[in-house]
């Protein structure tokens, strides 16, 4: 309505004279980039192919393919937050703000796409340090432990905590223990990102351990979490930003800088979804109840990795598919090739990014052997 409505009021000569003489103001305004993940809902939303698939968002879906909301969610009224978007920028404008020992930020290869101009607009500086192995569609530990043992102290180290993103690779207690020591005797600020706590294992404790490792190591750590996905409050965009201090006195400190850091961005988050997480945490049967389909969620996405595997070794498939039940959470990185990928959309409308990581809860029982047919197809 209000696009339709704008229209018409510019419909008037006036106006449009008057719009025409505005627009010349912003000439200079190149058309930004697709988002990568963004553009590929929108070519799966114009596909009329009946068997489409799209694997590209990382929203939870059930079975059916269709959205999920938690039984413990639908209790109650909710509005829109802010997320773990929202958190990940209010970090990285603190530490660019007070944080002066370094402005460079090390982020794993790959990682989350957004985390890039997250930190770049802040006015932070990036780096990388080797995270994945194509190859062998694995965690590159040795070249992760090698590189992180070279970055400057009091640099800024970016971590996911669990399920990790894009790659579904995640290191093993054991080798986040060697990380945690590497990183405390380089002296490094660790930002952990935890989006997906609860869906890489089903288990929230454990995936919560990396954070509470670094933590007891006496690591200095801040943390982004979001309630988006492990709630079902996507659309409510519940997050929070952490940071560890010294002392009540510090915490106070750093809180007021917060809220000043927060006052000309939005102000005041909405309540609803931070207080609708905050319920079912602390209501004994509602935590319960969460924690029961947080697994469950979990489980369906596992479930549903072993069942590709299994599909693509009926349909005659010689590639070793291993890596597919190895990685972990909602996030799959295939091994596909851009080519490959491009295939898949265009022959059998299977949408995915380019670089062909699939979400995983795109995957349901009804859909998991068309996908293996697929793929198999252009992997043959």
């Amino acid at each position: 309505m209000a696009l339709l409505y704008s229209r018409r009021l510019l419909a008037a000569p006036r106006l449009a004279a008057a719009a025409s003489r505005a627009s010349s103001w912003w000439s200079h305004v190149e058309m930004g980039p697709p988002d990568p993940i963004l553009g590929v809902t929108e070519a799966y939303k114009r596909d009329t192919n009946s068997k489409k698939m799209n694997l590209g968002v990382g929203a939870y879906r059930d079975d059916n393919g269709k959205p999920y909301v938690l039984n413990c969610v639908r209790k109650y009224v909710t509005v829109q937050g802010i997320s773990g978007t929202g958190s990940l920028r209010i970090g990285a404008n603190f530490l660019q703000r007070f944080f002066k020992a370094s402005r460079d930020v090390y982020l794993p290869k790959p990682s989350w796409g957004n985390h890039t101009p997250i930190f770049r607009d802040a006015g932070m500086q990036l780096q990388a340090y080797r995270y994945y192995d194509p190859k062998t569609c694995s965690l590159d530990f040795s070249g992760a432990m090698d590189d992180i043992s070279k970055i400057p102290e009091k640099s800024i180290i970016l971590l996911h905590a669990c399920a990790h993103n894009p790659t579904g690779v995640d290191p093993r207690q054991e080798q986040w223990k060697e990380l945690a020591a590497t990183v405390k005797k380089r002296n490094l600020l660790v930002y952990f990102d935890m989006a997906y706590q609860g869906f890489a294992s089903g288990d929230i404790n454990r995936d919560a351990w990396a954070v509470r490792h670094f933590i007891e190591q006496g690591i200095n750590i801040v943390l982004s979490q979001s309630f988006a996905k492990n709630m079902g409050l996507y659309g409510e965009r519940a997050g929070a930003f952490t940071v560890i201090c010294s002392d009540a006195d510090e915490a106070k400190r750093v809180e007021s800088q917060l809220k000043i850091l927060i006052r000309p961005m939005y102000s005041n988050p909405p309540v609803n979804g931070a207080r609708i997480a905050s319920l079912i945490l602390n209501t004994p049967d509602l935590r319960k109840e969460w924690l029961t389909e947080v697994k469950g969620m979990a489980d369906r996405i596992i479930s549903m990795r072993t069942q590709l595997v299994s599909n693509l070794k009926k349909e005659g498939s010689s590639h070793n598919w291993q890596h597919i039940t190895d990685q972990i959470g909602m996030f799959c990185f295939t091994g596909l090739k851009p080519e490959q990928v491009e295939r898949l959309i265009k022959e059998f409308s299977v949408y995915m990014t380019k670089d062909g990581r699939i979400s995983v809860a795109g995957v349901t029982s009804g859909n998991v052997g068309y996908l293996a047919h697929a793929i198999h197809q252009v992997t043959k």
